[in-house]
């Protein structure tokens, strides 16, 4: 069966470039967004695929049809964007990025003028526009003109985020820092951070934003294999890698180990509740250790449907020091902005090493042990309700959380079925405090859908 690589979730629209996601529909799509936000400024920026500039081209063309002023800050990390537009007083942004996804991807994430992903009335008010083509459409004297702006932005974004650590504390340590970029939009941006900011002996690779991605995007363990050699190779104190739009962040220890993500965000939860009040808001596949560091501060932990814009949603409800999405390298932290931001986490990252003197491995050893484990597997379409209900039959002892998929609990484990924001597949994880148990549990609900006859390969 052909796969419809099209999806529309929590942050905006993605899809395959070419048949997929093309000019037209990049086009129709920004003229649903102006039409919707109204007339004023638009902030547009973009991550480093080739598609890039031509979609670039396709939301301009949109905006300006709708009346809006456009400021183009060219090649930008998200998080810098969605800064820059609440900054700016903007009426909201676009981020043309398909993220952690392949390079045949591309996608416009929407943010509204506090520069965060829309929620899901803004985003059913916007889809009813775009689907019924009630598109404003300006007069010729209304249309107004592309500005840029391609510095501004990374200044104010560095600016805040040095603000949280203590700068002179971490310059003073010369920390050896390897930083694989993946030839992103945040490459020269992290380089600057890291160097120059904070006076790190920086080894980097792939930081050259004219070049194709070297890896898989998404900054996995499976996938840093060149960062982990250039750890050993450099003797570096850490190793940083990023997706192409900045706002994931992954980390090698010392020895050139790649942490879980689930174990970095840990950390930088535990260093920020140690001097800020507030409680915890992570996603539902977010690992335990969270709620297990939390219990140490004495704070709650709040636990939302995956995508940051769900993490987001309940950091404004509640009175939150952190948050983030473990499972995919995503750090929020309020006081810069709410949004993922990989710099944040570096900063914050290095600032605990400086304050404590300890080595990476050892701040990952005081952490609680867990399994995790987790895959992913195509799935009929409109197959997945009847297919969840089957599951948490076959599991009567397990607590259910259905508020994303399903989620089924026990006392020393869990496992989390839903399907991807961002790709038209079932996503499977799992975690244990025993190894056995975690594999047991991750091949048992494997056989299960397969058995169950969800699947369409």
């Amino acid at each position: 069966m052909r796969q419809h690589l099209l999806k529309i979730g929590v942050s905006g629209i993605r899809g395959v470039v070419g048949e997929f996601l093309t000019p037209a529909l990049a086009t129709a799509f920004a003229h649903a967004f102006g039409t919707y936000i109204g007339r004023g400024l638009v902030v547009v920026g973009r991550d480093t695929r080739r598609s890039g500039p031509m979609l670039q081209h396709a939301v301009h063309c949109g905006l300006l049809a709708a009346g809006c002023e456009v400021l183009d800050i060219g090649i930008t990390p998200t998080p810098t964007l969605q800064i820059f537009i609440a900054h700016s007083r903007a009426r909201g942004g676009l981020s043309i990025t398909a993220s952690h996804n392949p390079q045949e991807y591309n996608a416009l994430k929407l943010f509204n003028g506090e520069g965060l992903f829309f929620n899901h009335y803004e985003r059913a008010e916007l889809l009813d526009i775009y689907h019924q083509g009630e598109f404003y459409r300006a007069r010729n004297q209304e249309i107004g003109n592309v500005q840029q702006d391609w510095v501004s932005a990374p200044q104010l974004h560095l600016e805040r985020v040095l603000r949280q650590v203590d700068v002179e504390a971490i310059r003073a340590r010369r920390f050896r820092v390897a930083l694989d970029g993946v030839n992103g939009a945040g490459s020269r941006m992290s380089c600057e951070l890291l160097g120059n900011r904070l006076n790190c002996e920086l080894t980097a690779i792939h930081v050259d934003p004219e070049q194709a991605f070297p890896r898989n995007p998404e900054p996995k363990p499976e996938t840093l294999h060149e960062l982990a050699d250039l750890v050993r190779r450099s003797h570096a104190d850490i190793g940083f890698a990023q997706d192409p739009d900045g706002d994931r962040l992954a980390v090698a220890d010392e020895n050139g180990e790649i942490l879980d993500n689930d174990d970095v965000l840990a950390l930088v939860v535990d260093a920020v509740l140690e001097r800020v009040a507030g409680d915890v808001v992570v996603n539902l596949t977010t690992s335990q250790v969270i709620d297990d560091v939390a219990r140490r501060h004495g704070r709650k932990v709040w636990r939302t449907p995956v995508g940051e814009a769900n993490v987001i949603e309940t950091m404004k409800a509640v009175p939150t020091a952190i948050g983030g999405e473990g499972s995919n390298g995503g750090i929020i932290f309020p006081a810069v902005h709410l949004c993922r931001d990989s710099y944040t986490g570096m900063s914050f990252l290095l600032n605990r090493l400086a304050a404590t003197g300890l080595r990476v491995s050892e701040l990952r050893a005081r952490l609680p042990r867990y399994v995790r484990r987790a895959g992913s597997m195509p799935y009929g379409r409109g197959s997945l309700p009847a297919l969840l209900r089957q599951l948490e039959a076959e599991f009567p002892d397990a607590v259910a959380d259905r508020s994303d998929g399903l989620k089924l609990s026990w006392p020393d484990c869990w496992v989390h079925v839903r399907s991807s924001n961002t790709e038209p597949v079932l996503r499977i994880a799992t975690e244990a405090r025993e190894s056995d148990t975690a594999q047991r549990l991750y091949g048992r609900i494997v056989r299960l859908v397969q058995q169950l006859g969800g699947l369409s390969v």
